[in-house]
């Protein structure tokens, strides 16, 4: 470790660095809503006029610095921006490696270290509903780091499990855009006259969630898993192999405990999402389920990724949309005959196999990227 030094973090990585962005040229616009804390990297379809807020080029990280943002760990490296340029909100920092000191991968990397994470969480300024993490705040974080040799190399490592990653996630994206296919082909364009009309609540049991409350009394650092909306909209499987929640055993008697295998499909907030899971979990009032069915899970997982713009146009709410139970069980549908849906089903589980065993990889690699990453950066393993 002779070759690593201490610096100061802002010595290190420039921070919110000027960027000039010539007038007249397409610039990408990135939100905060686009950042995933379950990617690398963030790309932004959005094209508008220059304005004001941060600037940034393509390699640059962008780093939460408000709260829950932060919390929940909202950093992404850009890249694909139109013209090499954007622009977006001024609740994220821009951090960029430094010439001759620091590599822009690295830099991703090295925000995404815990060492930085909890120094900027734990030096917020400002009211409690809205805290921020300053650029000046960082001039108080000394680290020692390595040479840039060595930091393209633990940037490599890390890179390969991320590519693999995203490699999987839109091999993914594919298969589940070849089951849809499937199901409008069967269902919509080659529907049969003779097949069933009736609700979905003839063929369905539709239930609702329960939630303990005050929740907040029932949360615990570990116990009974406890899935949220929150944990599914940046989801982009059918599969939920993990909730940031748990509540204690005591919230049982007011819950709905669910087995490994069930469907859920969200009621409100963002309602109209359908997912599997793949852990034993409880849900609350805003998820429904399903403990009776004449139709397979796959069917019904791809049924309401196909009607779900309709089942929010029904949902009512003041502040939200809102699924209510009846809506789900008045709903109008076809029931195909047996035979028919047998045959999808046989024609369709491959695919969500395929899915599954991918996602599995997923969440392996996953695993060892967040293991190396902290024993790379403190020089733990040495390479």
């Amino acid at each position: 470790m002779s070759d690593w030094k201490e610096y100061k973090f802002s010595d290190f990585v420039e921070i919110n660095p000027s960027v000039k962005i010539p007038k007249g040229i397409p610039v990408s616009f990135v939100e905060m809503k686009d950042l995933d804390c379950s990617v690398r990297y963030c790309e932004s379809s959005q094209l508008k006029e220059l304005t004001g807020g941060s600037r940034f080029m393509n390699g640059d990280t962008l780093f939460a610095r408000i709260t829950p943002c932060l919390e929940n760990g909202k950093i992404c490296q850009v890249r694909n921006l139109k013209n090499g340029y954007g622009f977006g909100s001024t609740e994220f920092h821009v951090f960029r490696g430094k010439e001759g000191v620091s590599d822009n991968d690295f830099v991703y990397y090295f925000s995404r270290w815990d060492e930085v994470r909890d120094f900027a969480e734990h030096n917020l300024e400002g009211s409690s509903g809205r805290q921020r993490v300053s650029k000046e705040a960082f001039d108080n974080l000394f680290l020692i780091l390595p040479p840039l040799p060595t930091q393209r190399r633990i940037a490599a490592i890390l890179s390969s499990l991320d590519d693999k990653i995203d490699l999987l996630r839109r091999e993914n994206a594919t298969l589940e855009a070849m089951a849809e296919t499937l199901f409008r082909q069967w269902f919509v364009v080659e529907a049969k006259e003779g097949w069933e009309e009736g609700k979905l609540g003839d063929w369905v049991v539709i239930k609702r969630g329960g939630s303990p409350r005050p929740i907040n009394d029932y949360i615990a650092p570990s116990g009974y898993r406890w899935l949220k909306i929150s944990d599914v909209t940046n989801l982009n499987s059918p599969y939920i192999f993990q909730t940031k929640e748990y509540i204690k055993e005591s919230g049982l008697q007011k819950t709905v405990y669910l087995r490994k295998g069930s469907l859920v499909l969200s009621n409100s907030a963002t309602p109209g999402i359908a997912k599997i899971l793949c852990v034993d979990s409880c849900i609350h009032d805003g998820w429904l389920y399903f403990p009776k069915s004449s139709f397979s899970k796959i069917y019904l997982y791809l049924l309401f990724k196909y009607i779900r713009e309709d089942l929010v146009n029904l949902g009512n709410g003041s502040i939200f949309t809102n699924l209510k139970t009846d809506i789900l069980k008045d709903y109008k549908v076809v029931k195909p005959d047996a035979k028919t849906l047998e045959n999808f089903d046989h024609h369709v589980h491959p695919i969500f196999d395929k899915l599954y065993s991918n996602d599995i990889q997923i969440q392996t690699l996953i695993q060892t990227r967040d293991g190396l990453l902290p024993k790379l950066m403190s020089n733990e393993i040495t390479i």
